[in-house]
Order: C-alpha cells, then structure tokens, then sequence
C-alpha cells in the first residue's frame, strides 16, 4: 500500500493553461519526489486591452511518500 500526499501550487504562463500547469509541476519536482498525478483545479487569466496577458492555475499535485 502507497501513502500519497497532496500539495496545492499556484503557477503563471504568459503562453497558456497548459504551459502554467507544466512550470508547477517542473517546480514542484524540484523540492518533491514521486509526483504522480496533477489536478486542475482551478484556471483564470488577466485580460489587457481585450487580449489575455497572463494565464493562471491553481493545481493540486498527488505524490508518494517513502
């Protein structure tokens, strides 16, 4: 039986969702091993004159603990 453990992380792209999911999971590898999973949580953007400037999420990321 594995002991997995959730952590929430906040990230930003000025690209996409996706782009902003993949440097909260990057980051978060950096300091947390055995990442299994990654949830979307949430998604939101800052609009400037009409166009989307900054794309945000909200992720919950599932690891192993050993």
């Amino acid at each position: 039986m594995a002991v997995l453990k959730v952590i929430e992380v906040l990230a930003n792209s000025d690209k996409s969702w996706e782009d902003a999911t993949k440097k909260a999971v990057d980051q978060a590898s950096k300091s947390v091993k055995n990442i299994r999973s990654v949830y979307l949580n949430e998604q939101s953007a800052t609009v400037d004159n009409g166009e989307i400037s900054d794309y945000r999420v909200n992720v919950k990321i599932t690891f192993e603990v050993k």
